[in-house]
């Protein structure tokens, strides 16, 4: 979260948070103050600011979400609760997540739907340098989340598909139509039957902060948990390794769930059920990825045209045919 930062003082995009300032600063102790505000670049959902607070004693920084675009904002009330809960829920694991400080889910008091939490070490990694190092991490910390205990009370809601074949939009300069439909058609089937576990369902380079080079890289963050769900390991695996394969380049797409069942996961052993979910992801981001390509662009990756996600999207679909059918 270190990287992509940008000052904007008290203000974020023109978009005003004196309410939102002033609901932060009642949960501070009364020798506290907001020293500086910096926003987070990066996301695509909701604005990320970093909030540094000075006082007597160490300087202390935060993390506030917020909702501003219309359509999270409908749905925020859901979304914020669902995060502050599994943020509570996931303190007593060993995943590295944020400590939730504070939530105003309905914007009762806030400019928009906020939530409060600490700021976690280290920063989004997304360059190609060290990109094998990271997906190792990456399979690993991914097995560590799906291993979290849950009770029938704590449990988080069934996943919710991205997709559906009446919304698949190919690329309209495809050369691959054929491949576009037989990746469609695959989806109209019933889901497969699964083991169902603890999912993050948003998994990706880009929600995960990593310190250290070499020999020493660790994750030191996994954030962004308003999408947690119960489903099949295969979905997280899925859409994790979408972006790799978009980020990266095809192979450390397809390298993902090996080195995932390398450190002790367990994928669906039918390869069509495998197949189903890898496919239910990819679709998703058709026709040209530019979702996660714009926040991806922001924090330095300029090279991720249109062209070149949209050849890496469909070379993906091919190799996942001729891996899994």
């Amino acid at each position: 979260m270190g990287e992509g930062a940008g000052r904007v003082g008290g203000d974020v995009d023109g978009h005003g948070w004196a309410a939102t300032r002033a609901w932060v600063e009642k949960g501070l102790l009364e020798s506290e103050r907001i020293e500086d505000v910096a926003r987070l670049r990066g996301g695509w959902t909701s604005e990320m600011r970093r909030l540094d607070i000075s006082g007597p004693g160490d300087q202390r920084s935060m993390v506030l979400r917020s909702f501003v675009k219309p359509f999270f904002v409908q749905h925020a009330e859901g979304l914020l609760t669902r995060e502050a809960r599994i943020l509570c829920q996931l303190g007593d694991t060993d995943v590295p997540a944020a400590t939730l400080l504070d939530v105003d889910a309905t914007a009762e008091y806030c400019d928009y739907p906020s939530l409060l939490m600490s700021l976690l070490p280290g920063s989004v990694r997304l360059t190609d340098q060290e990109a094998g190092r990271r997906v190792d991490l990456l399979a690993r910390q991914l097995l560590r989340i799906h291993r979290v205990q849950v009770t029938a009370e704590t449990r988080p809601r069934t996943y919710q598909a991205w997709t559906a074949p009446e919304r698949v939009s190919p690329p309209g300069a495809t050369q691959r139509p054929d491949l576009w439909q037989r990746a469609v058609d695959v989806i109209r089937r019933e889901p497969p039957d699964y083991l169902p576990c603890f999912l993050h369902r948003d998994f990706h380079p880009g929600n995960v902060l990593f310190e250290g080079t070499g020999g020493n890289l660790r994750i030191s963050g996994v954030v962004d948990w308003v999408e947690t769900s119960w489903g099949p390991a295969d979905l997280d695996v899925a859409h994790c390794s979408t972006a790799l394969a978009l980020l990266h380049g095809v192979p450390a797409g397809m390298g993902l769930a090996d080195r995932y069942v390398a450190a002790g996961g367990a994928l669906a052993e039918d390869q069509a059920a495998h197949l189903y979910w890898r496919l239910l992801d990819a679709l998703a981001f058709a026709p040209d990825a530019e979702k996660v390509a714009v926040p991806w662009r922001e924090l330095g990756r300029a090279d991720l045209t249109t062209t070149v996600l949209t050849n890496r999207l469909e070379d993906y679909l091919q190799v996942l045919f001729d891996r899994y059918a």
